[in-house]
């Protein structure tokens, strides 16, 4: 049977299947508690049991002293309930609360999205996590040192593996190692997570516009906020040049069988070829023509940077405060391995 886990507090609360850990169960209800091993011996995710009891199985938890046993002290990482409990412990909320990890990384799979889009999935070593916020990126380095920056893809409450978008980039020698020459099981190295990129407004309708794979840390704040059942209405405009930059154009309109969610895809530079109906032109426009009153709304963008700025203008005079435009601008320096964030 599952127990009900009740945090203090916070006050949220969440079913833990036979088997599953605290901390699994919580990231599977997109409740973001401190960790780091996961292994029950580095201590992070220590917390006090106020009322209910639980095991470890065969497991010892080297990261409780013994007086901090005495004392009710959990290591929620492989800490099993046993009954329905009442815990004490510290909710992440900020990113300055998740600790930056370097982790070596498996590659797991890498997809073909589009002609020049890859999604790559990669696998933390043994088991370990990289902890993160919707939104937020982190760094791959190579062997030489060089380390350029992608947006995550993925959303927490699914951290096994971590899923990025890396388009390739006109003379850009990083992504066309990425692209071209990395292969499923070769090894990279990782750190993160960074940046100040996630959902911070839950008390205004969210405007969501992403550029190319702007969509990336999007798609996480999103698969985020519909996981965790927000009640916000959500608008996504993405904008791309052609039918084929939508990479995952299926995955937004799925996401249309919520109610409060919606999706416009705008396309700059559709060929005939496309036989495209929907809207077109530049996407700060599209949005701008449907609200024209911004003052209520929060708008989250991510791409490039004449869109993050194009966008701000147009908004602002719309009536768009400054502190409800959230932003990730994404660029490029060409002709180095070294590059930012694509």
């Amino acid at each position: 049977m599952s127990f009900k886990v009740i945090i203090e507090p916070d006050g949220r609360s969440f079913d833990v299947n036979p088997g599953e850990s605290i901390l699994a169960a919580a990231t599977r209800h997109g409740v973001n508690l401190a960790y780091v091993c996961r292994n029950a011996i580095c201590g992070t995710c220590k917390s006090s049991v106020i009322a209910g009891t639980v095991n470890y199985g065969d497991r010892e938890p080297l990261g409780l002293t013994a007086e901090e046993k005495s004392q009710g002290m959990v290591l929620l990482c492989q800490a099993r309930p046993t009954s329905d409990l009442r815990i004490r412990a510290r909710i992440i909320n900020t990113p300055e609360n998740i600790p930056i990890k370097n982790l070596p990384a498996r590659v797991a799979a890498k997809q073909q999205l589009s002609h020049d889009v890859i999604r790559l999935l990669l696998k933390p070593a043994g088991n370990a996590r990289l902890q993160f916020l919707a939104g937020q990126y982190m760094d791959i380095i190579l062997a030489d040192g060089q380390r350029r920056s992608f947006s995550i893809a993925n959303s927490p409450h699914d951290e096994e593996l971590i899923e990025l978008h890396i388009r390739q980039i006109e003379d850009g020698e990083f992504s066309a190692f990425l692209i071209s020459q990395l292969k499923e099981k070769d090894i990279l190295r990782i750190e993160g997570p960074f940046g100040q990129f996630y959902l911070h407004d839950l008390n205004t309708p969210l405007i969501f516009m992403a550029g190319g794979t702007g969509f990336a840390p999007i798609k996480s704040i999103i698969e985020c906020a519909l996981q965790d059942g927000i009640e916000q209405v959500m608008y996504l405009y993405w904008g791309a040049r052609t039918r084929q930059d939508l990479y995952l154009d299926a995955l937004p309109q799925q996401w249309c069988s919520n109610t409060n969610f919606h999706y416009i895809p705008v396309l700059s530079d559709a060929p005939a070829a496309d036989h495209w109906h929907g809207r077109q032109g530049m996407v700060h426009e599209a949005i701008v023509r449907d609200f024209p009153d911004l003052a209520d709304y929060a708008i989250y963008a991510a791409g490039p940077p004449a869109m993050i700025k194009a966008g701000w203008w147009e908004f602002s005079k719309s009536g768009l405060r400054e502190d409800r435009y959230y932003s990730d601008a994404f660029t490029f320096a060409h002709d180095t391995l070294a590059a930012d964030k694509p």
